[in-house]
């Protein structure tokens, strides 16, 4: 039976992935600090055989026994959290992977970083590809998170190269579902929180700069496979949904979803705030096999009926 640690495995993507590691198989070992995940995401999962909850900080010290398997995703990843707890995400993405890999590299471990789409910055090309290089701005609100992330991937990169790590990098766009947390302020669970409570949409700008959502059991089976598929390593895989989306449509998607008449506010835009993001997959799908599955509308129709039973 593979062991595999999932550091950040109480968050929303990271609590799927445990989900869909056990499927598979697995022992796993959740490690997570729960600064910004929720103990809820842990519930369903604590009775399950092969599971491990570990309380750890990934950025201080930690002793595991044998592992086949690393996944990092412990990082804040919230834009409100780039504001109120940016040194604790630089922490999470530089000390915190140089510890994942020396764990990995001291047990022989296949490795796999969870980087993000915030790593293109304000993109010039669309859709992106994993061999543009973004377009960041290095000392912006929001570099406490797109630059460490970037310092995570030259740190897994290195280890590949010139300690022989059997490393790979996964860069996640923009990820929704059951689990999420509902305070944390990203756009589409603030949409549904407030249309359920008949107050307005926050919409930042015109509301026409794009995301592509994807559906959270989508995206943890990509990463699984990312680190299953044979021949991965060394390799960086965009990972998330090609259906490109504007915000406006976001927000009457959620208002259609729902049957609120809420109001849309318009906002100010925040500083750097990419005005279009959507993922190239072809590698992905070449090479692993994977594409999303759930379209949009019926994944906010599942996370409705999730944020219904556990919040109204």
């Amino acid at each position: 039976m593979p062991i595999s640690l999932v550091a950040g495995g109480a968050g929303l993507i990271g609590s799927r992935l445990c989900r869909r590691l056990l499927g598979g198989g697995h022992r796993v070992i959740c490690a997570d600090n729960l600064a910004t995940a929720t103990q809820a995401n842990l519930n369903g999962l604590r009775a399950e055989a092969g599971f491990e909850y570990v309380a750890c900080d990934v950025t201080g010290e930690f002793e595991f026994g044998p592992v086949d398997n690393v996944f990092h995703l412990a990082s804040p990843a919230s834009p409100r959290h780039f504001s109120e707890i940016p040194e604790a995400i630089i922490a999470a993405n530089s000390s915190g992977t140089a510890n994942l890999i020396e764990l990995a590299l001291e047990r022989g471990a296949r490795f796999l970083f969870a980087s993000t789409s915030e790593v293109y910055g304000d993109p010039l090309e669309h859709p992106q590809r994993e061999d543009y290089f973004g377009n960041v701005n290095p000392v912006g609100e929001r570099a406490c998170y797109d630059e460490s992330k970037r310092f995570g991937e030259a740190l897994t990169m290195t280890a590949v190269r010139r300690r022989g790590l059997d490393g790979r990098i996964v860069r996640i766009f923009n990820t929704y579902g059951p689990g999420m947390n509902p305070d944390d302020g990203r756009a589409l669970i603030e949409f549904l929180r407030r249309a359920l409570e008949g107050r307005p949409l926050p919409i930042h700008g015109d509301g026409r700069q794009t995301r592509s959502w994807c559906y959270v059991e989508d995206l943890a089976e990509g990463i699984a496979q990312a680190m299953e598929v044979p021949g991965t390593c060394g390799r960086v895989y965009n990972l998330g949904n090609p259906d490109e989306r504007s915000v406006l449509d976001l927000a009457r998607a959620v208002l259609a979803a729902t049957g609120s008449d809420s109001p849309l506010e318009f906002l100010p835009m925040p500083p750097d705030d990419p005005v279009r993001r959507c993922p190239d997959i072809s590698r992905a799908r070449a090479e692993l096999g994977w594409e999303p599955r759930v379209e949009l509308e019926d994944g906010l129709l599942k996370t409705l009926a999730w944020f219904r039973q556990e919040f109204t």
